[in-house]
C-alpha cells in the first residue's frame, strides 16, 4: 500500500510538471516519472514475501528475484542518460537559432525583377530549333 502511495504521488508530481512549459521543470518531471516506474518494477518482483538477495535457505522461492532488479538497473542508467541529454537541450537550447516567432514574415531570398526585363530566349516544349 506504500508503495501504491509513493507511486502515485510520484506520478502526480511528474504530470504536474511535465505541463509546464519551461525545461528545467520538464527534466524534473521525466525524472519524477523514472523514479515511479522504477518503484513499480521493484513491486513487480514482489517485495513483501522474498527475503535477501543472497538468501541461505532451503526453499529457492524464498530469495529475491534478480530479474526485476536488473530491469530496474538497466532503467536507471536508461532515465540517467535521457536526463543528462534534455539537461544539455535545456543548456544550449537557449541560443539563438534563427527561428522566427509567430507572425513574423520572412524576406523575400530573391530580388524582385523588373516587368520590363527583356524575354527570355526560351524555346517551346516540344518544338525542336533547327
Amino acid at each position: 500500500m506504500t508503495v501504491a502511495i509513493a507511486v502515485g504521488l510520484l506520478t502526480a508530481g511528474a504530470v504536474y510538471l511535465l505541463m509546464k512549459r519551461e525545461m528545467l521543470r520538464v527534466v524534473l518531471g521525466f525524472i519524477l516519472l523514472g523514479h515511479a516506474g522504477n518503484l513499480v518494477l521493484i513491486s513487480a518482483g514482489g517485495t513483501h514475501q522474498r527475503t535477501e538477495p543472497f538468501g541461505t535457505a532451503a526453499d529457492a522461492s524464498a530469495v529475491a528475484d534478480p530479474l526485476p532488479q536488473a530491469f530496474v538497473l538497466t532503467a536507471i542508467v536508461i532515465a540517467f542518460a535521457i536526463t543528462i541529454f534534455m539537461l544539455v537541450l535545456a543548456v544550449t537550447g537557449g541560443e539563438n537559432d534563427d527561428t522566427r516567432g509567430e507572425g513574423e514574415v520572412p524576406p523575400d531570398p530573391l530580388p524582385e525583377e523588373p516587368n520590363d526585363a527583356e524575354p527570355k530566349d526560351e524555346k517551346p516544349i516540344g518544338e525542336v530549333r533547327r
